[in-house]
């Protein structure tokens, strides 16, 4: 079969959720399908890039979105009623380009991830499948619910827009995909149950046990530009770190990922280490000694979670972020709510090592059954071969 990929950005280097699972789901569906890729890019792509995804896709398609066209094609979505962020990746020389790219490649499906660049193939009349992969308007509102007022009110607007798109847009492709069954659940259309759930996966052989010194005591990973991943770093920095302090003095903890915003670079102090971009993020996980991603706005499966727990980490998480991962509270992980239940959790954990090894064991046994990018992706791949 030869498929047609669309993303709204290029999967590599991988520093983002989105690029992750993209990136594994093209190198699987390439081991017995022709892909060709098209990806939008805001800046420049370096030739290591496009060389890595040469290697498996027949063709790599980039088209570059510049930005001074960003503020009136906002505009335009704006005024038109669609949501802010499908104005700004939308552009009408894009859609030529798409538009003579496929007709040039004659493709038997079309694979488009996330619904900001839908619009460019919504009315084509090939098979296609959307990839929601999370429910976008309810980021929105949960970011609304805890942003300032004039940002409260923006995420308010694009929250009912983006409910209507998501609606709207589930009729125009023939199948649709997203990452995990609280995802589905939110998804405001009443055939939801049609969605088929693609979760992500692990590279066990890459992320796996690593013995080394441990040099952190607690550590949180994830792209720190990233509105959720600010929250959480902030959350346990200044609400969950100082209670550990209290019972545990001279306890570390390191905050590891690229683009980290001013706000989490602030956080650095004599015991805090904020890393910025690493070439290897393993050496986060395999160096410290505990794992926690407090997540309280956001949705989807948490990629940093699976990795941490194939790592053979003990791991802590939100109510929030575990509804997608599934594991099982008290025994493969453990869930925490306030910042003294996070801080007990964590303390316990460091005192007691029998404790922490038999948890980060059977998370990592739970992981590794649960979740592989090959078998994820043979559930894409039967489903757009109808089987």
């Amino acid at each position: 079969m030869r498929i047609f990929v669309l993303l709204s950005r290029v999967p590599f280097p991988i520093e983002k959720g989105d690029k992750l699972r993209a990136f594994h789901q093209l190198r699987c569906l390439s081991q017995k399908n022709e892909v060709i890729l098209c990806a939008l890019s805001e800046s420049k792509v370096e030739p290591e890039t496009i060389k890595v995804l040469s290697s498996f896709c027949r063709e790599v398609h980039i088209i570059p979105i510049r930005r001074p066209g960003m503020i009136w094609n906002v505009l335009k979505a704006f005024l038109n009623g669609k949501p802010l962020q499908v104005g700004y990746f939308y552009r009408c020389a894009v859609q030529s380009e798409i538009n003579k790219i496929i007709a040039s490649c004659h493709p038997d499906h079309i694979y488009c991830q996330l619904i900001r660049v839908s619009e460019y193939v919504k009315d084509i009349k090939i098979p296609k499948t959307l990839d929601y992969q999370d429910v976008f308007s309810m980021g929105a509102k949960r970011r609304a619910d805890t942003s300032l007022f004039l940002t409260r009110l923006l995420f308010r607007i694009e929250y009912k827009r983006l409910l209507r798109y998501e609606h709207t847009i589930f009729g125009k492709f023939d199948h649709k995909t997203i990452i995990s069954l609280p995802d589905r659940d939110l998804l405001p259309h009443a055939s939801k149950n049609e969605v088929l759930i693609i979760p992500n996966g692990v590279d066990h052989e890459f992320f796996k046990p690593v013995k080394t010194t441990k040099k952190h005591d607690i550590v949180f990973t994830g792209n720190m530009g990233y509105p959720p991943n600010i929250d959480a770093a902030r959350f346990i920095a200044d609400e969950i770190y100082p209670l550990v302090l209290k019972q545990y003095p001279g306890a570390t903890l390191l905050i590891a990922g690229a683009n980290p915003h001013a706000k989490v670079l602030a956080l650095r102090s004599e015991n805090i280490t904020v890393t910025g971009w690493l070439a290897d993020i393993r050496d986060s996980y395999a160096s410290s000694r505990i794992f926690i991603a407090p997540m309280r706005i956001g949705t989807g499966l948490q990629n940093k979670l699976l990795e941490a727990m194939s790592m053979n980490l003990p791991c802590i998480t939100s109510a929030l972020a575990n509804q997608a991962l599934g594991a099982k509270p008290g025994f493969e992980i453990l869930v925490g709510s306030t910042p003294a239940e996070y801080a007990d959790q964590i303390v316990k954990l460091l005192r007691d090592e029998t404790y922490a090894a038999n948890l980060a064991g059977n998370g990592h046994l739970f992981v590794k059954k649960a979740f592989s990018w090959e078998n994820s992706t043979t559930l894409l791949e039967n489903l757009m071969n109808n089987k």
